[in-house]
Order: structure tokens, then C-alpha cells, then sequence
């Protein structure tokens, strides 16, 4: 039995899960999602928890057990507290600044580079304008966003310059040493 899909998903006070059949509609203070889970997986809401049961002991039902109690606590988190990734922008004269409701970097092209945000998801910059907050109440969309983001200029190994996600390290190459005489 898989450990993840054994433990039931806690659902706090004021938020609300609406199981018909296999679609699933979680509203919270933050907003609400939408899933449809596959037939093979039964979903049984009881006492302020929902348990994943599956139908049988098949391979890709036991492969989708775990990865549904997954999917549906991170609904669940994402109503209630929403999400959030941060990025750092390294580099001379990289910065983001938010106009409206666009993200605007400066990323050493000719050109802005301008992100409309899908619905949901929200850009926070500090004043420096080096770092960036990703946030929004769908876990899968802020991971996709925040990695659109740091594909338009990922970090470099030499200098370091480029955007990454706050706490990554980056491996530093030494670079062409000078020529021995």
C-alpha cells in the first residue's frame, strides 16, 4: 500500500470540498480549484478528511494512489495558504519591475522581456528590483511559471549572472586561465 495515499487529507475550517464522482471542487479564502482524478480511484469524504482508496492492487493503480492524495492536499494548502516561489536576478543592469499586472524584465536583450500573468498567479518584486515572488493558490501553475521565468536567462556558470530560484547554488567554473610564459 503506498505510505502517501494511506494518510488521509485534513481539510481546515472554512474551506469547502464539493466530490462528485471523480472531479473535484475545493474553495478556500484564496480562490478554488477544479481537478478530475481518473475512475480507478475512489475519493470518500468523512469527519473533516477524504481518503483516497483505490479499486485494486494493478500497477498504475497503485502508481496513481499516491499521486492523487497528493494533487488533492496541494488543493487543499493552495485554497487555504497559496503558494509561492522566489527567484534572484544576478547580473549588471538585470532587473524586474511589476507595471499593472505584468512582469517586465531587463535582461541585457535589446528588448523587455514582458510576462502577462494567467489568472491566479501574482508578481512581487522588491525595491531593488532583484527579487522576484511567484504566488497563487495552483502549485503546478507557480512551478511552470517561475521556470518560464528563469528560462529567459538562466544562470551562467562562469559569472553566476542570470536568474535562479533563491537557495539554488550554482556549480562555478574557473574560466580560461591566462597564458604561461
Amino acid at each position: 500500500m503506498s505510505r502517501i495515499g494511506k494518510l488521509p487529507v485534513s481539510i481546515p475550517k472554512g474551506i469547502t470540498v464539493n466530490i462528485n464522482k471523480n472531479s473535484v471542487l475545493v474553495k478556500g479564502p484564496k480562490g478554488e480549484l477544479q481537478r478530475d482524478f481518473p475512475p480507478e480511484i475512489g475519493l470518500e469524504q468523512e469527519d473533516g478528511q477524504i481518503t483516497v482508496i483505490r479499486n485494486s492492487d494493478h500497477r498504475t493503480h497503485r502508481a496513481r494512489h499516491g499521486l492523487t492524495r497528493s494533487l488533492l492536499h496541494n488543493m487543499v494548502v493552495g485554497v487555504s495558504d497559496g503558494f509561492k516561489k522566489a527567484l534572484y536576478i544576478e547580473g549588471v543592469g538585470y532587473r524586474a519591475s511589476v507595471q499593472g499586472e505584468q512582469l517586465v524584465l531587463s535582461l541585457g536583450y535589446s528588448h523587455p522581456v514582458v510576462f502577462d500573468p494567467p489568472d491566479g498567479i501574482s508578481f512581487e518584486v522588491d525595491k531593488s528590483g532583484r527579487e522576484l515572488v511567484v504566488s497563487g493558490v495552483d502549485k503546478e501553475m507557480v512551478g511552470e511559471i517561475a521556470a518560464r521565468i528563469r528560462r529567459k536567462r538562466p544562470p551562467e556558470p562562469y559569472k553566476g549572472k542570470g536568474i535562479r530560484y533563491v537557495g539554488e547554488r550554482i556549480r562555478r567554473k574557473a574560466g580560461k586561465a591566462g597564458k604561461a610564459k
